[in-house]
């Protein structure tokens, strides 16, 4: 089993893709992170339906995340 936090850790300044809780998946470069998951991430960009939007710098509630895929 892949612990997220090492995840995290091997993925920082580098792209992940987020799938959240409401089907949403956000994409950007992973700057940082907390024990709780809570995350920053640069130049991302939001999936939802087929719709795609920069939303640049986000800083995200790690509850919210269902997986995290590193690129």
């Amino acid at each position: 089993m892949v612990m997220p936090l090492n995840v995290l850790e091997k993925s920082i300044n580098k792209r992940v893709q987020l799938l959240l809780k409401d089907n949403r998946i956000l994409e950007g470069k992973l700057v940082g992170y907390d024990d709780y998951m809570n995350m920053v991430l640069e130049d991302t960009e939001e999936t939802k339906e087929d719709n795609v939007r920069r939303v640049g710098t986000v800083v995200l509630r790690g509850n919210n995340v269902v997986t995290i895929v590193p690129k």
